[in-house]
């Protein structure tokens, strides 16, 4: 299985990027431009025809509707199904009150 690392201008020379067999820059180091851009992320499977995401921890790993829109553009999201998301989202908010 081949590895694709989305990555922020300033993370170009991450470890992750380092050890993947391809490398595709989603935008400049704030988060909101690169990492939690969707649109960005969803062209970069794209561009590289990525089978799948896995999004990491935190950031988009936690997001619904990103799973939904990797679910409907046939690409598979490595971790929990959307409904799934929004249970915990529920679940923790409950115990948070």
């Amino acid at each position: 299985m081949k590895t694709v690392a989305a990555y922020s201008e300033p993370d170009r020379n991450a470890l992750h990027t380092v050890l993947a067999d391809e490398k595709i820059c989603i935008g400049p180091a704030r988060a909101s431009e690169s990492y939690l851009n969707m649109p960005n992320l969803l062209s970069a499977a794209e561009v590289t025809k990525a089978d799948a995401i896995h999004p990491g921890y935190g950031f988009l790993a936690e997001n619904a509707r990103f799973a939904e829109i990797c679910e409907s553009s046939g690409i598979a999201f490595i971790g929990p199904s959307a409904p799934l998301i929004k249970l915990m989202a529920t679940r923790a908010w409950r115990v948070r009150r």
